[in-house]
């Protein structure tokens, strides 16, 4: 019995500097660490970033493409393109219907 207690007493005093390490080292890195407080998370950078990063959008961008005006002509073109491979008979309804066909206005 007494060989137990011992060896309980010693076990757990050997276990104490475990339960009170809440600190870690990693090449320069120091992480605190607390039980008590909430758990939040934040980012630092680590570096500033070059002069060329911080330039906003890019010159071409694809919503640029998107956002730009279209031409009416060929936009009825490509309209009626695909109304004759989808086999619609509304195919020819704009005003340049005859470029279609193959007729000059």
């Amino acid at each position: 019995m007494k060989l137990k207690t011992i060896s309980v007493v010693l076990l757990s005093w050997l276990a104490v500097p475990a339960w009170a390490a809440d600190r870690a080292d990693l090449e320069g890195t120091q992480i605190l660490g607390s039980r008590e407080l909430p758990k939040v998370l934040y980012i630092v950078p680590w570096k500033r970033p070059l002069p060329a990063e911080l330039v906003g959008r890019p010159a071409s961008s694809l919503l640029d493409e998107v956002l730009s005006p279209i031409d009416r002509d060929v936009f009825e073109r490509q309209v009626r393109y695909h109304s004759v491979l989808q086999g619609r008979p509304d195919a020819g309804s704009g005003p340049n219907k005859d470029l279609l066909s193959g007729e000059k206005r």
